[in-house]
């Protein structure tokens, strides 16, 4: 594990301290949530920061292992845009919370508005940009690795620009469910067992940037196999899009 982590450092070490911290502030704001009664929207403050706070902390040590990959003399510039857009993300949730109030969909102001409009940018931003990654392991030479490891990390990002603009969808519905509020919901995730719920498809595609590469490299080991897995996990994140966009709980079969 020790020779793991300090690869991962040297890979790209901007990134790896950045996700470390992220993952480091998602434990505190997690154990904070035991101890604080503030509530949004009928769930606890600090789930929704700290679930932004891990979710980043993974992205960025990925992106910084598969950078490490990549001679483009211009990865400090990616490294700090990630630092700053996702950054200011995890800030502002975090204020937010502490607050009591809402970060998304808060319009109640136009200081507010203003915010959420900079959030939406910087999370479009930052997917932009990855996806600019995504191309250069298409027009690369990456000889070191498997065919199926290559496949399987462009499969992995590109799902995860698609379904990470699918928040565009989230943003213009003014929620993240659909066909009606409340009701009985997964613990921590929160989402619903009753509506449609648009976030099952930003998670499952967004995440297929670890899942696909990881799966490809211990399992599949075969370029037509992951071809395949990633055609299927991708329908798969559409059909929960689908789902939701019609106002049906994933887990109402």
């Amino acid at each position: 594990m020790t020779y793991f982590i300090a690869l991962l450092k040297a890979r790209n070490e901007y990134l790896f301290y950045f996700g470390m911290l992220s993952l480091l502030s998602a434990v505190i704001m997690f154990a904070v949530s035991k101890f604080s009664n503030v509530q949004i929207s009928g769930v606890n403050a600090w789930y929704k920061p700290s679930k932004f706070a891990l979710s980043i902390g993974i992205f960025s040590l990925t992106m910084g292992w598969y950078t490490g990959y990549l001679f483009y003399k211009y990865i400090h510039i990616y490294n700090w845009a990630m630092i700053i857009f996702l950054g200011f993300e995890v800030f502002y949730i975090s204020l937010q919370a502490s607050r009591g109030q809402l970060s998304h969909y808060n319009i109640s102001s136009t200081l507010y508005a203003s915010l959420t409009v900079v959030m939406a940018i910087s999370a479009i931003a930052a997917t932009l940009y990855t996806g600019y990654i995504g191309i250069l392991f298409c027009t690369g030479n990456f000889a070191e690795f498997p065919d199926y490891y290559l496949w399987a990390i462009r499969f992995g990002i590109f799902l995860f620009v698609i379904f990470a603009l699918e928040g565009t969808i989230i943003g213009a519905n003014g929620s993240h469910r659909v066909g009606g509020a409340g009701g009985s919901a997964i613990p921590f995730l929160n989402w619903s067992l009753q509506y449609g719920d648009l976030r099952i498809a930003h998670f499952i595609g967004m995440h297929a940037l670890q899942v696909l590469p990881l799966v490809a490299f211990y399992v599949l080991k075969d370029i037509r196999l992951v071809i395949s897995a990633g055609i299927m996990y991708g329908l798969l994140a559409c059909f929960c899009l689908v789902l939701a966009l019609n106002a049906r709980s994933l887990f109402s079969f």
